[in-house]
């Protein structure tokens, strides 16, 4: 087990045995606080990940609810797992089948959900005091791919800028290491996105149609094994343009049915 100490909170991080091109050294569960503590994700469905959390949480006096970002399974997977364990700790999420469905500005224990779609419609990010727990809104290195919902792309820059307007000290992502300057971040994110629109919207203008041209125009830095990736996001940029009346006709769109899960 791999764990993140957050010096000056009574945060830990325990990092998951799930590494891979989407989920980079694996998926950050996060727990916050004592007597009781309260967990950020309990993350896939491991015996080894879900043993240690139980460890953690039982150091720290029991459990006194589960907040999820997100229900892909890599985040979302050992939910039943710590429910046999603590069944009396509320689980807490966007949707699904939980104890209490949270919108933006509510409060759970501790935390206060923040909505960040775009990675997924559901996404919400979760403020302590001055930290903000960002599941795959924001990764600790790296960008995410946006999932090609109606207004996903718009929805995730607002939510952002939102989250950026909270002015966070950390970021505690659900993959990569503990981002301390939250504003580089955030603004590196925000003009990221910007950047690939513009590229995009270079490579329209230059008469590109087809899929394959418009990857190789805007994510041509992309490694291969990504490309999938990249072609949802693909997905998500052309429907935002769509929206706006800026995509030309004739646009070949993404073929994502297969080709890519999001359940990382």
């Amino acid at each position: 087990m791999t764990s993140v100490d957050v010096p000056g909170h009574e945060i830990v991080g325990i990092v998951a045995a799930n590494p891979g091109p989407l989920t980079l050294g694996g998926t950050n569960s996060w727990i916050i606080g004592r007597e009781p503590a309260w967990l950020i994700d309990p993350g896939p469905d491991l015996e080894s990940h879900v043993r240690a959390l139980t460890g953690e949480l039982k150091r720290r006096g029991g459990l006194g609810g589960v907040a999820i970002t997100h229900d892909h399974g890599d985040h979302a997977g050992a939910i039943a797992a710590i429910r046999e364990r603590f069944p009396a700790a509320p689980m807490a999420a966007a949707r699904g089948a939980v104890d209490r469905v949270l919108r933006d500005g509510d409060r759970f224990g501790p935390l206060q959900a923040l909505a960040t779609p775009g990675h997924s419609p559901d996404h919400l990010s979760y403020l302590a005091g001055s930290v903000a727990f960002t599941g795959d809104a924001v990764l600790g290195e790296g960008s995410v791919f946006i999932a090609p919902d109606a207004g996903s792309l718009s929805g995730y820059l607002e939510g952002l800028g939102r989250l950026r307007a909270r002015n966070p000290s950390l970021l505690l992502p659900g993959h990569g290491p503990v981002v301390h300057d939250p504003r580089g971040k955030l603004d590196q994110y925000i003009e990221h996105r910007l950047e690939r629109e513009r590229r995009l919207l270079e490579a329209l203008d230059a008469g590109a149609r087809a899929v394959a041209a418009l990857l190789d125009a805007a994510w041509s830095d992309v490694p291969a094994g990504l490309r999938p990736a990249a072609a949802v996001t693909l997905a998500a940029h052309l429907d935002k343009l769509e929206a706006e009346g800026r995509l030309p006709v004739g646009v070949e769109r993404p073929q994502l049915d297969g080709a890519f899960s999001v359940e990382h």
